[in-house]
């Protein structure tokens, strides 16, 4: 049942995305969804938590907007920077570390992702909860920090301890 849950969940994923609703274009998103979940369905449903996961689905499925807001402010940002006369006295690039208070591997994963996708900064590692994040602005770990981090713990339910 996993397989199935999986497969639904990319498959509506890679129709809502992709935009192609012709038999060809729709027929390579089936196979493509089915080989993924063939091989992915044990990670994202884990037999202890296959309810829990499916609502989690749908909670990052309402984290997505923001993040994509995210990307395209930094975007622009960048874009500004990559321009300026002086953009050498703008940028002071250095790798940050924090401590996220996440558990869950998969809340963990989504978090480096979720910085890696924002332009300006990169995950370089995660131990446990630390992640060391390479970014131009050390300003971007702020937004890191104070919104993506809780936004990521509500998806998963996850409590973050301060410090």
């Amino acid at each position: 049942m996993t397989f199935w849950y999986t497969f639904l969940i990319m498959l509506t994923s890679w129709i809502i995305l992709s935009g192609r609703f012709d038999l060809f274009h729709l027929t390579l998103g089936i196979i493509s969804c089915l080989l993924v979940a063939k091989l992915s369905s044990n990670l994202i449903f884990t037999n202890n938590r296959k309810k829990g996961r499916l609502t989690e689905a749908f909670r990052f499925i309402s984290y997505m907007p923001w993040l994509l807001w995210q990307v395209f402010i930094a975007n622009i940002s960048i874009a500004y920077l990559a321009i300026h006369p002086k953009m050498m006295d703008k940028i002071d690039p250095q790798i940050l570390w924090f401590k996220s208070g996440l558990k869950d591997d998969i809340a963990l994963v989504t978090l480096g992702n979720s910085i890696t996708l924002t332009p300006g900064t990169i995950t370089v590692r995660i131990i446990g909860g630390e992640y060391y994040v390479h970014s131009i602005y050390p300003s971007n770990m702020d937004m890191i920090i104070e919104e993506m981090v809780p936004r990521v713990a509500s998806i998963f339910r996850e409590q973050i301890a301060d410090g």
